[in-house]
């Protein structure tokens, strides 16, 4: 594993897919600030200051692409839950990647996939995760309720403790994830999870689909119910 560290960069991904050719498999991208963050849907992802988590993982584990790689996601969001666990705190997941403390939004999570040609370059897998803000940064946030580690534990958490915590952690299990797939983590992701049960609105691209939250399949999508009907949801964003 090798680290690249920036004082400022508009994005860790943009950063990754410019210079995929040179970086290694298990590079890990990090920066103190960023300017441009994005996060799933080309949502904007403010940046609540230094000592938070903007990182991004180049992955090459292949040289073809692989249907496990859609996945990737939501792998990291059960190895982040397993971090924030060590620090006593609950979360769950929305799917398919939210996490969240409290109902509130503590991650952001998006995994791109870099080709040039016809040719498959590797993932990008980014993450930010708000470790350290003040209650005004994250009221300043007013499309959706969001929390940051310090501010449920009541202390400042220590970057570099969290950040080795987290990357132990996504390693320990990765090559399992990528030869079983979803299936590996399948029951991590349902104990957690913060919608089965639930009637649902899911925005899936300019449609709404609308149902009870049944089950999620072996391969991570989500199964609502209808009029007794079952759909089966492979992409979607839970409004």
């Amino acid at each position: 594993m090798e680290f690249i560290n920036l004082e400022k960069v508009d994005s860790t991904n943009l950063y990754a897919k410019k210079h995929i050719e040179t970086l290694d498999d298990r590079t890990v991208i990090l920066t103190k600030e960023q300017t441009a963050g994005r996060g799933r849907l080309n949502r904007s992802w403010i940046d609540l200051g230094k000592n938070n988590v903007f990182m991004s993982i180049v992955l090459k584990p292949s040289e073809t692409y692989q249907e496990v790689y859609s996945n990737i996601t939501q792998y990291l969001s059960v190895v982040l839950c397993h971090a924030l666990e060590d620090y006593g705190l609950k979360p769950q997941i929305k799917w398919p990647n939210d996490v969240l403390v409290n109902g509130k939004k503590i991650a952001g999570i998006l995994s791109e996939s870099v080709i040039q040609g016809t040719k498959f370059k590797g993932l990008v897998l980014g993450v930010g995760i708000n470790l350290n803000a003040t209650d005004e940064g994250v009221k300043s946030i007013t499309d959706k309720e969001v929390t940051a580690l310090n501010l449920e534990l009541k202390k400042e958490v220590v970057y570099k403790d969290f950040l080795n915590k987290l990357l132990d952690e996504f390693f320990k299990n990765y090559d399992k994830f990528l030869k079983n797939g979803f299936i590996s983590i399948k029951n991590d992701y349902i104990s957690r999870n913060s919608f089965l049960g639930k009637d649902l609105k899911v925005q899936v691209l300019n449609r709404i689909e609308e149902g009870l939250a049944t089950s999620i399949t072996d391969n991570g999508e989500l199964i609502l119910k209808r009029d007794n009907k079952e759909f089966v949801l492979t992409i979607g964003d839970i409004l």
